[in-house]
């Protein structure tokens, strides 16, 4: 089994943005950041995953916007591959898919924001294209959510998408049993 962690989106606007204030679980992005650590204590593949958008009247993620840059935690950290992405997915409209066959990576690991969108979209896509893949649900992290389908409390919402996520595409594990599996596997 070869792994790679994939960070998903873990940037400002998620922090400083003020319209899409990652608040569950409260202690996401000191995970994320153990399991980069773990990874890198490992020599697991490390990948980060930058979205931008399209849209030229966007209001999130416009490239060289504060907003659209990693955290500074992250900004300090070099991964083994930088992906920019334009989409839900990590795989769509990037060599993401390639890269990881090239390397004879099989598993996967999901860690980022946000649960629902863009880090269910990459692990779902992920299993269709036959990897093995790890959601880790205490580093992922999402809002509160509220539309005109209805609203949804970011602990329901997070639930919801692990159940999912565990019923037929990913393998859900805590920080720590990951951390666990990967020291012994090595």
């Amino acid at each position: 089994m070869k792994r790679a962690l994939i960070v998903v989106d873990v940037q400002n606007e998620y922090f400083s943005g003020g319209a899409l204030p990652i608040s569950y679980p409260p202690n996401s992005f000191e995970h994320i950041k153990t399991a980069i650590k773990e990874a890198q204590q490992t020599n697991t593949f490390i990948i980060f995953v930058q979205h931008t958008a399209l849209k030229a009247d966007a209001k999130a993620f416009v490239r060289e916007s504060h907003n659209w840059e990693f955290h500074d935690d992250i900004k300090q950290i070099k991964p083994d591959l930088y992906i920019e992405k334009n989409h839900a997915s990590s795989f769509i409209g990037t060599d993401l898919n390639w890269r990881l066959r090239s390397l004879g990576i099989d598993t996967v690991a999901i860690v980022g924001y946000m649960t629902q969108n863009c880090c269910d979209a990459t692990a779902r896509d992920a299993s269709q294209l036959g990897f093995n893949v790890e959601f880790l649900s205490d580093a992922n992290g999402t809002l509160d959510f509220k539309n005109e389908a209805g609203a949804v409390s970011a602990e329901e919402l997070h639930r919801s998408f692990l159940v999912a996520q565990e019923f037929g595409f990913s393998r859900v594990l805590t920080l720590n049993e990951w951390k666990n599996l990967i020291k012994k596997e090595k």
